[in-house]
């Protein structure tokens, strides 16, 4: 019976549909990055690497395929706060196929391959497993980009964008046979890499929910409360004498503190345990009946299951007491990439 999967036919059937982006005419070593075919017309890569296409070039994008034919591109739909793209390109080569997303975020201890343009080197794969599932991945802007997937599979500059691909369960995992031939799907798009055997990728779930948008009007709406958050540690839960360490406290927010249809920021802070703590917030421990204990969960159920305008209703605890609001949301900013106050980005507290 196999025991390992089979990486060789992995990369034989998907690498067709992974391509090597380069920006401004230049093919140099960690080039732009990475793409990878996600339907007849779009290819979907980081937001980052369009970020230098539409510096350097407005939008324009150069595009090599495995087969070694070229195309050029142009960035269509862009999301800095998942930090996802779409590139249009017309003439696909005939076997660069679509890859197909997964539905649901892969489990620790999955076997998963990154393809892409390491280095500038086109063509690359690398193996590994899935080591972690839910984490938060700051980004440049100050926000923190939820329910992350990260993984061993080593993934290095000019991989960014491209596919973490992984066997379907139950179908084809190992190199035994199977008559409907190997199923893959991707289970992430690369975006980092941070310290020895550890990198990130933008899950699916997330992907599944920013993607169409992308396509269909360039841009996805997030869904924004209007405040800052800081999860309910032991210490803080001390510090503001809660019962036990559970949900995010609100450590700021807009409007009138005096208005019951707002919720509260914190007051100031106190000295703890030989830290600084923001004491007298709110503290938000569910969504729409969604219990909240970290601010990831926060965070992906506004992105994944909430749109601006919608109203929703959040349970706190204020002054020790239980209650419900309900708080219209609003559309986030644009990313200011000049903004340093922790509203637009830069703070270590993130911003809901």
């Amino acid at each position: 019976m196999p025991t390992h999967p089979d990486f060789e036919a992995l990369y034989r059937d998907v690498i067709p549909s992974v391509v090597s982006v380069y920006v401004g005419g230049r093919r140099r070593p960690g080039g732009a990055g990475s793409a990878f075919v996600y339907d007849d017309r779009h290819l979907v890569t980081n937001e980052h690497v369009s970020r230098l296409a539409d510096a350097e070039d407005a939008g324009r994008v150069e595009l090599r395929f495995a087969d070694g034919s070229w195309r050029v591109g142009e960035v269509v739909g862009a999301d800095a706060y998942t930090d996802l793209a779409v590139v249009a390109v017309d003439d696909l080569p005939e076997d660069a196929a679509a890859l197909p997303l997964a539905a649901d975020n892969p489990a620790p201890g999955r076997w998963v391959a990154a393809l892409g343009n390491p280095l500038g080197l086109d063509g690359s794969i690398s193996a590994g497993i899935v080591s972690g599932a839910n984490r938060s991945l700051p980004t440049s802007n100050g926000f923190a980009i939820p329910d992350v997937v990260q993984t061993d599979a080593p993934i290095n500059p000019g991989n960014s964008g491209g596919p973490l691909v992984g066997f379907v369960p139950g179908e084809s995992d190992t190199d035994g046979d199977d008559d409907a031939g190997p199923t893959y799907e991707v289970v992430g798009v690369n975006r980092a890499k941070q310290g020895d055997n550890i990198g990130f990728a933008v899950s699916p779930v997330i992907a599944n929910r920013i993607l169409p948008a992308l396509v269909a009007d360039g841009r996805y709406r997030h869904s924004y409360l209007r405040a800052r958050t800081l999860d309910v540690t032991p210490t803080v839960a001390e510090a503001n004498d809660l019962d036990a360490p559970h949900g995010v406290l609100v450590v700021d927010a807009a409007g009138s503190d005096g208005d019951e249809g707002f919720l509260h920021g914190c007051r100031g802070t106190a000295d703890y345990r030989g830290a600084s703590v923001p004491v007298g917030g709110d503290v938000l421990v569910a969504i729409e009946g969604n219990p909240v204990r970290t601010h990831e969960e926060l965070m992906r159920y506004l992105i994944t299951e909430t749109r601006p305008g919608e109203p929703v209703a959040v349970g706190i605890v204020r002054e020790g007491d239980p209650l419900t609001l309900v708080v219209e949301l609003d559309e986030r900013p644009a990313v200011d990439r000049d903004d340093r106050t922790g509203r637009g980005g830069g703070s270590r507290i993130p911003v809901e």
